[in-house]
């Protein structure tokens, strides 16, 4: 989520009031200043609207029929808690008002008020509800994504990817990104979400193949409490959150046929229900998906429904693989050494170095490159990378095995065991024994290194 005001085009507030020329004067007000506004004659009304639209101001008189502006107060900090109210009152019940603050209200003003005394208020509350909103969604996650000089590249094929990117970004229609694992595809979406109408608010992203399918529909559309075991409160999913913004879905093709019907049918109504719920919802949520299988080959082994994937794949992207793209590879170092030293003067690396570098296959692509990358400036010595501080399987054990020091290379028909062993200690001489950064290169605990360090008989 971009940081700063929102547009008060994209603020939808509910007014509750049963007094109808006071909602009426309130509503206009609003609407001038050009929020979206809905209005509920009672609690009942007003828990029904939040049940069914997303919000992100509640104004609450506190004497209402049928259900009082505390009732609906507690609903909403139960259910919703980033939405801000804002209570309205009358002289007499400052003090209720003070209790409802105490409960979860952002603020209360006392009626009769002026017109820019309300609006201070709102708009303060609207920074609120901002700053709470991002944390909700992973603010960390959706800022290290937004990092723009993290797409890099001046190949042709990625420029005719990153161009038709552009293009596709302010237009409402589903875009499916096609890429081998550790291509980028996310940060692509975020490209895309970035440069759209919806930049002022969320991009939510979920990885599909990460999760249970039984608790992907849940993470995807909520639950109501008590739906199953372990529901112990009303929860909203990503699609509520992401509402009026974009929602990613990584690793598409992975999603169970279970679910695939109900993600169709949000897909072409923009409804869900919550698990266990009765009430349909609506959001209305810009889908960009992502995947690294071929889906038209799914729905020929009836893994993945056609209907789903034409309602998904309106526009599609594909990334090249970092093969397909050498020349970029001196730029993607660049890239990640001055966002690795970001305060330091970055390393530099020996022209032997990125030779080997250029020459290797990348099969794990960027994300592989950035590993690479990361492991090399841990066993440089200096403020170059040298080439025996680059580690890459192929090359690493072949180097070896012509100094005579492993009998074996990945290629040969070696156990699991040895070539963990051929592994482990090829990392230990190139950290010269450093055991804190063969663990660290490894991405084991220094107790399970010292494990294998025994069970292996390595010095």
């Amino acid at each position: 989520m971009s940081s700063g005001k929102k547009n008060n085009q994209t603020i939808k507030i509910l007014h509750a009031d049963d007094e109808e020329a006071f909602r009426s004067q309130v509503s206009e007000l609003l609407q001038i200043k050009g929020y979206a506004v809905d209005v509920a004659v009672d609690g009942v009304e007003a828990i029904n609207a939040l049940q069914h639209n997303g919000y992100d101001i509640v104004l609450l008189d506190i004497n209402m029929p049928k259900v009082d502006g505390l009732e609906v107060l507690r609903f909403i900090k139960e259910r919703y808690p980033v939405i801000e109210v804002i209570m309205l009152t009358g002289v007499g019940d400052v003090k209720v008002a003070v209790d409802c603050m105490i409960q979860g209200a952002y603020n209360y003003i006392v009626k009769p008020f002026m017109a820019e005394e309300l609006l201070q208020v709102i708009s303060r509350a609207v920074e609120r509800h901002t700053l709470l909103f991002e944390n909700s969604i992973m603010k960390s996650e959706i800022n290290r994504l937004s990092r723009s000089s993290d797409l890099v590249g001046e190949s042709e094929s990625f420029k005719n990817m990153l161009s038709i990117a552009e293009r596709v970004a302010d237009a409402e229609a589903s875009v499916l990104i096609q890429g081998q694992s550790g291509t980028g595809k996310e940060l692509v979406a975020n490209f895309i979400h970035k440069r759209s109408s919806r930049a002022n608010r969320p991009m939510v992203a979920i990885n599909c193949a990460a999760i249970p399918d039984t608790l992907l529909e849940s993470e995807l559309f909520g639950h109501e409490k008590g739906a199953f075991t372990d529901a112990r409160a009303q929860k909203q999913g990503l699609i509520e959150l992401a509402n009026n913004g974009t929602l990613f879905l990584d690793e598409v093709g992975d999603i169970s046929p279970i679910i695939q019907p109900k993600l169709l049918r949000f897909v072409q109504t923009g409804e869900f229900r919550r698990i266990g719920g009765t009430v349909s919802l609506h959001a209305d949520v810009r889908i960009i998906s992502a995947t690294n299988k071929d889906l038209k080959s799914e729905v020929q082994e009836n893994r993945f429904r056609e209907d789903l994937l034409y309602r998904i794949n309106v526009i599609t992207l594909v990334i090249p693989p970092l093969k397909d793209r050498k020349t970029d590879i001196p730029l993607l170092v660049d890239n990640f050494m001055r966002r690795k030293f970001l305060h330091k003067t970055p390393k530099l690396l020996d022209p032997q170095a990125l030779d080997i570098l250029m020459e290797y296959e990348w099969p794990g692509n960027i994300r592989e490159l950035e590993n690479v990358l990361e492991s090399a400036v841990i066993l440089s010595r200096g403020e170059v990378i040298q080439p025996s501080d680059i580690m890459l399987p192929h090359s690493r054990f072949t180097k070896m095995k012509s100094a005579g020091e492993v009998p074996g290379f990945i290629g040969e028909l070696l156990s699991l065991k040895d070539t963990e062993r051929l592994h482990i200690q090829a990392i230990m001489k190139h950290a010269h024994g450093d055991k804190k950064v063969v663990a660290k290169i490894l991405g084991i605990s220094l107790k399970t290194l010292y494990t294998k360090i025994a069970q292996y008989q390595l010095s």
